[in-house]
């Protein structure tokens, strides 16, 4: 995979130089991967003006079919650049290879097929009404699937007729900001899609922009401030949330299938994954036997090199998110619970924790 030395933003079609940057970094290594821009409050707004011009300019009005066959140029060459794309969300994100591989690119290429086949049909999809795009979409997305995420958001936003500014998050720009060429590839015209990237400062600003609709991924906290911020402005807006629950194990379970399911569950992706239970309740007469287990499978998981196929667990992506798991498991150890980890041996460089129950 190639990386620029640094990045700017994407809008209507050109890349702009940034008057900010931050570093970018390899979470696995601390190493360095790339300057990026930190937009600010003027330069969300250029990109927002490309997006409206975009929109009142031909995509609004363009027919379903035309929408539909940009989406599935950008499936198409989301699955031949597949490879790089997956050492790259590896690298900058920390994520074992096999999950980028397997599970984060094809369901990237996946959703934009799926989206494409929707884009001529929305009449059947919503009965008895004429469904019409709203404008610009301004989307803002989190760190734990970072492409997955953008195609979450950007595929149905094109479907559907309109235009969108999306921000990555701070930690994980560079998949974004490779997709700018597929993008490019796709032919598809200049505005329609335009990425910024940056910390809250961008977020907020786009938020506050001048944009019919926002679509939030991430903290509780966040979306609150996001929905006061909008109250009373007439702006669309869809939210998700945190939402994990807990995991019950009954005495009737296939044990060795629970616990293996539980397993994947929680350290899939790092457990920074909205389907990763918080909490395991199980009926008193199996604890004993579930507990001892979940300790033994837990002992088998190797932690290292995201970039190593064999490695199941793969480095936390950012210094933040580990000082955060480390405040979450003194609280619980202060608050009276028993704390297992496995022997295991962490690299010495990089954001680690050993897997613990």
């Amino acid at each position: 995979v190639h990386i620029r030395d640094r990045y700017g933003y994407y809008v209507g079609g050109e890349w702009l130089e940034p008057k900010e940057t931050y570093t970018t970094i390899d979470p696995s290594s601390e190493e360095a991967l790339a300057e990026v821009g930190q937009a600010t409050d003027k330069e969300v707004g250029v990109a927002v003006e490309a997006a409206r011009e975009a929109f009142q300019n031909g995509w609004s009005s363009l027919a379903g079919s035309e929408r539909a066959k940009y989406l599935y140029r950008i499936a198409r060459i989301l699955q031949e650049r597949s490879r790089e794309f997956a050492v790259l969300e590896s690298l900058n994100g920390g994520k074992p290879i096999r999950e980028s591989r397997d599970v984060d690119l094809p369901l990237s290429a996946a959703h934009f097929f799926y989206y494409a086949g929707w884009a001529d049909k929305l009449e059947y999809a919503f009965p008895n009404r004429k469904p019409k795009p709203l404008g610009v979409a301004g989307q803002i997305i989190p760190w734990n699937f970072p492409l997955l995420m953008l195609a979450w958001k950007v595929a149905p936003a094109l479907a559907a007729g309109n235009t969108v500014v999306l921000k990555p998050a701070e930690t994980t720009p560079l998949t974004a900001l490779l997709f700018c060429d597929v993008l490019r590839q796709a032919e598809l015209p200049p505005g329609v899609v335009n990425i910024v990237t940056g910390d809250g400062r961008a977020g907020a600003a786009l938020v506050k922009s001048d944009i019919e609709k926002v679509a939030f991924t991430g903290s509780t906290e966040v979306g609150k401030a996001i929905q006061r911020e909008l109250s009373g402005t007439g702006k669309k807006l869809t939210l998700e949330l945190g939402g994990k629950a807990a995991n019950v194990i009954f005495d009737d379970a296939a044990l060795d299938q629970a616990v293996e399911g539980i397993v994947n569950g929680i350290y899939f992706n790092q457990g920074h994954v909205c389907c990763a239970g918080s909490r395991l309740l199980v009926q008193e007469s199996i604890y004993e036997a579930t507990i001892d287990k979940l300790k033994r499978r837990l002992a088998t998981l190797r932690v290292g090199d995201p970039l190593d196929k064999n490695t199941d667990v793969g480095a936390i992506n950012s210094a933040q998110q580990l000082d955060r798991i480390k405040e979450l498991v003194a609280s619980g150890e202060e608050e009276g619970a028993e704390i297992y980890q496995p022997p295991c041996r962490l690299p010495e460089k990089g954001y680690w924790f050993v897997p613990t129950v």
